[in-house]
């Protein structure tokens, strides 16, 4: 069954035309309960309701901190579809970078998932701007309020937005020690989502597996995309091999960090017999090790793999790297490449000193210009300058080449930046942690191979004169003060950090022992 649809402004355009044209259609699935395009439509109808009835309108911002929910994504329809705009924190950061985040953002209504209401309480008088908290889902003694708002509600329409408008606001690790909120319009993502389209080959007749969390471009931006070409999606509270098994039956579609590849290859005939009936495998958010996409090239032979790169700042994928590629005996080395420019994208790669643009083949910073370039980072006009050109090109700080053909290959970074299990962690915002240890004198952190999260974090550090540093209790000093994510793995002890004529640490050496003999340093 093909039903087409009109051109969408906004991006909660689509679920009005499905509930329309598909009423009775199978649209949201979530542990266990479904609902049809109407169903859904007039539940966010009357959320629609429920935010005007709480002040919120064009300009306003509303924020969720919590795992997946199909709230999350409700919210993101309906409170950008009326001209506000949807802030997600990293439900996985500290409460003090939570607390940074919603400060940012300037939320004023705040979904809080019940099991995270401890740490929100715990910052609650750190949020001036904050005046009204939904909570979502029950944990112990704390009880679900967003059903009950939802269903008392009376129905709304869900217009006043325009397509210039910011409808997300996804935040990044930031380079000076803080996260940025990456500015995303209905534009933005109208345009990801039918670049999307061309790759996922995803309609009525399937059903996309959304496991990724949606405080990320990876979760949210190919849900946008699902409702946007009528696709049924299927949400996980998060990406654990519980919540996995048990939103994978009647999945066609699913993307997932290439970490999550790795343990289901561990785990043997059941990780294996776990995507067997995927038609689409798609990966992103951080490289693939070699070894383990020739497994699962071989373990899923029948399934279409597709590899895609991007960035919040983008609003998800840029570039795509096709089945077809991944298999292509003529050219193995494409199995290592990001891929070739996806619709409505311009690739150059540039001198990062004389920002000019270089041959095929020869190394540079990669830019990206077109539709999907966000409107800027939220607060920060002079990190928006620094990213996005006046004409356009937005500078990703990645370090690669365009082959003949225009396959990009990505090799390095230019920011100081690790990538571990598809979460961005900035060497700068830990260190500036780690330079608080009492017993610490000097430190860099730097990214080291890592087989099944890619890169991992590790922080090389000088003691200061007399001290003796613990390595296990730099570790925890650190995951008090950052996401466990963002605190190192490893610690190094040495008695100084080597540099240059100008006193600038070298990190190159740092990393070069880590990274030899490897085609790639990133």
């Amino acid at each position: 069954m093909t039903v087409t649809a009109p051109p969408a402004r906004l991006i909660s355009d689509r679920l009005a035309h499905w509930a329309s044209e598909l009423p009775d259609t199978p649209a949201l699935r979530y542990q266990g309960t479904d609902l049809t395009w109407s169903q859904w439509y007039e539940r966010c109808e009357r959320l629609a309701g429920a935010l005007g009835a709480l002040g919120v309108g064009r300009g306003s911002v509303v924020a969720t901190y919590d795992k997946n929910s199909p709230a999350c994504l409700d919210l993101t329809l309906t409170a950008s579809g009326i001209g506000a705009a949807h802030a997600i924190p990293n439900w996985r950061l500290s409460a003090e970078e939570v607390a940074y985040v919603l400060n940012d953002s300037g939320a004023e209504v705040v979904f809080v998932g019940a099991e995270f209401m401890k740490t929100f309480d715990s910052i609650r008088d750190q949020l001036p701007a904050v005046r009204e908290v939904v909570v979502l889902g029950t944990d112990g003694d704390v009880e679900d309020q967003f059903d009950a708002l939802v269903a008392a509600a009376t129905p709304a329409p869900i217009t006043g937005a325009e397509p210039s408008d910011t409808a997300l606001i996804l935040y990044t690790s930031g380079t000076t020690g803080f996260p940025k909120g990456a500015m995303i319009t209905h534009s933005n993502m109208v345009a990801h989502s039918e670049a999307l389209s061309d790759y996922f080959q995803i309609g009525h007749e399937h059903r996309y597996l959304l496991a990724m969390p949606m405080f990320h471009v990876g979760g949210t931006s190919p849900g946008i995309g699902c409702v946007y070409v009528g696709a049924p999606i299927t949400i996980t509270r998060e990406a654990t091999p519980e919540h996995l098994m048990s939103g994978l039956p009647g999945a066609t579609h699913a993307f997932f960090v290439p970490a999550i590849f790795a343990a289901l290859l561990q785990a043997g005939e059941v990780g294996a017999k776990a995507l067997s009936q995927l038609q689409l495998l798609c990966y992103g958010a951080a490289p693939m090790p070699a070894p383990v996409l020739r497994a699962s090239l071989a373990t899923w032979p029948n399934a279409r793999f597709l590899q895609v790169y991007g960035m919040t700042e983008l609003s998800g994928a840029v570039v795509a790297l096709d089945d077809e590629a991944h298999r292509n005996p003529d050219h193995p080395e494409r199995q290592s490449a990001a891929g070739v420019a996806m619709r409505g994208t311009e690739l150059q790669v540039v001198d990062p000193a004389t920002l000019e643009p270089v041959p095929a083949n020869t190394p540079g910073e990669v830019w990206v210009r077109g539709g999907t370039v966000m409107a800027g980072y939220l607060n920060k006009p002079e990190a928006t300058a620094d990213t996005i050109r006046p004409d356009g090109w937005l500078r990703t700080g990645d370090v690669g080449h365009l082959d003949d053909d225009g396959f990009l290959f990505i090799s390095d970074r230019v920011k100081d930046m690790i990538i571990t299990g598809g979460e961005n962690v900035y060497c700068p915002e830990v260190e500036r942690i780690l330079a608080e240890h009492p017993d610490v004198l000097e430190v860099a952190v730097i990214g080291i191979p890592d087989d099944q999260w890619g890169e991992s974090v590790k922080a090389v550090v000088v003691p200061k004169p007399g001290a003796t540093v613990d390595p296990g209790g730099v570790i925890s000093y650190a995951r008090e003060r950052l996401a466990h994510f963002k605190a190192p793995r490893t610690v190094d002890v040495v008695s100084e950090l080597p540099r240059n004529g100008a006193g600038k640490i070298l990190k190159t050496v740092l990393r070069q022992p880590y990274w030899e003999g490897r085609d790639r340093q990133v």
